[in-house]
């Protein structure tokens, strides 16, 4: 039997600011409400049907200790999209990764906090999402 991932489900601590974050960084957007906003369901345009965050009120603040790396991964097309973005969270504060290259499959990467704490990395040139294509060419030579 094989199983599709559909979706992921997080307790947040303020929905209101879990929703812009993803949002502003995430280009996701609200696609169904449930319990009075109490659950939302976010996605990215095109991929409503692929894959949502499902968000729920009520969480308490991620906390992570070193070494966790536990994060949520979404790519980027470019360097520079990747660089902007870390450039946006430090001013808020919120950076905890600083943009970085590591070798394949990889990278070029930073981690931003979300909200509640989670951790949420924000790649270009791994294999899979934007710049994949450029990542196995350049793994190839």
């Amino acid at each position: 039997m094989a199983a599709t991932l559909t979706h992921l489900a997080l307790h947040v601590v303020d929905m209101g600011a879990s929703v812009d974050f993803y949002q502003r960084y995430c280009g996701m957007r609200v696609i169904h409400q449930r319990d009075e906003g109490k659950i939302q369901w976010l996605a990215e345009p095109g991929r409503e049907t692929e894959m949502i965050f499902v968000l729920m009120g009520g969480g308490t603040p991620v906390v992570h200790n070193e070494p966790d790396y536990a994060h949520m991964g979404f790519a980027l097309e470019s360097h520079e999209a990747v660089d902007r973005l870390a450039a946006q969270a430090e001013a808020e504060g919120i950076l905890i990764w600083p943009p970085r290259e590591d070798p394949y499959p990889v990278g070029y990467y930073c981690g931003i906090k979300d909200p509640s704490g989670n951790y949420v990395e924000f790649s270009y040139g791994q294999p899979l999402g934007p710049g994949a294509e450029e990542a196995d060419r350049l793994r190839d030579h």
